[in-house]
């Protein structure tokens, strides 16, 4: 990628150098996530151009570094969206590197998995079943650790809404529905395709993003990058419910009466991931087991895959195969 907004261009060029701390990875699958548009739609405005996009990366490890002792060549491993960190500042010492003001950013600063090969923080490589089918593992990398993160922030609710029902929806329905929770599906409005599929995993209502559910919410998530759902999320939570904004890009939030706050409801943020996550969430996908709904483009159609997840043709993910 050489300019926001410009479509993709297959190039080719020498493997990566590795530095200290880096493992080389022959890549076998890359998730095309929501954040990818808003890298190659300029709604990101710092890329580390020219960047390969791509941060739900599932590859095995081909060399090693200089100081690396933890992965092995041959090894199976996933890179997330947070691709590196100081490790010194009060936030990296506090448990909080998600909000390190020096991270690095898979497929946004750092070249991400849109490739054959890359390098990667051998510290922010997490290990993946050697079992499990690479592009079905690949959202888990982004769409699975975002929304495991997203529903933790919401508490213990025992219905949960979820706003935007695309790749993190489909995964975090499973986790919701496995931990007995009810799970509302809110869609763009018309979306039949959304809201059945939906059902199949288990939602126990779908409908429009823009109605009111049939009974009060515990707690809600929006995925969808429309700050109009804030308002309308905060309609359909109870006294004492919680919002969670759960993209890196939003459109603005519109002007609301206080009253849709009031009451104690909340509204927050997800920002990023931590290791932490990795730990907590790829067992449990495992234990559950989580069933990734995907579908499989080749690198070279990276451009068509993003059209596809942009006009909303997409049910689940679209990964990417090398």
């Amino acid at each position: 990628m050489r300019a926001p907004g410009a479509p993709l261009t297959l190039v080719r060029r020498p493997a990566p150098n590795l530095k200290a701390g880096q493992v080389l990875i022959e890549i076998e699958a890359c998730g095309v996530c929501r954040t990818d548009l808003h890298v190659v739609d300029g709604d990101l405005t710092q890329p580390n151009l020219p960047i390969v996009p791509g941060h739900e990366v599932v590859g095995k490890v081909s060399a090693i570094g200089t100081g690396v002792d933890t992965l092995e060549i041959g090894q199976r491993v996933g890179v997330p969206w947070l691709g590196a960190t100081c490790g010194r500042c009060a936030f990296c010492l506090g448990g909080k590197e998600n909000l390190c003001p020096n991270a690095g950013f898979t497929g946004y600063t750092l070249d991400g998995g849109y490739a054959e090969m890359m390098a990667a923080d051998a510290r922010y490589c997490f290990p993946i079943d050697e079992t499990l089918d690479a592009a079905e593992a690949a959202p888990l990398l982004c769409a699975g650790l975002i929304g495991y993160r997203s529903l933790r922030k919401t508490g213990d609710p025992g219905r949960i809404g979820l706003y935007g029902f695309g790749a993190a929806a489909h995964i975090v329905a499973q986790v919701a529905r496995y931990e007995g929770r009810d799970v509302f599906a809110f869609t763009r409005p018309g979306d039949k395709d959304a809201q059945a599929f939906a059902t199949t995993l288990g939602a126990v209502w779908a409908g429009d993003s823009n109605t009111n559910p049939p009974e009060p919410l515990d707690a809600a998530i929006i995925f969808a990058p429309i700050g109009a759902l804030v308002p309308q999320a905060l309609k359909a939570v109870k006294p004492g419910g919680r919002v969670v904004c759960a993209g890196i890009h939003m459109s603005d939030i519109p002007q609301f009466p206080y009253h849709l706050l009031w009451e104690e409801r909340e509204v927050v943020s997800v920002a990023n991931l931590t290791r932490a996550d990795g730990a907590a969430f790829l067992p449990l996908a495992a234990k559950i087991p989580i069933k990734t709904t995907i579908s499989r483009y080749d690198l070279e159609d990276a451009n068509a895959a993003l059209n596809d997840l942009r006009d909303g043709h997409i049910n689940g993910a679209a990964v990417l195969t090398m």
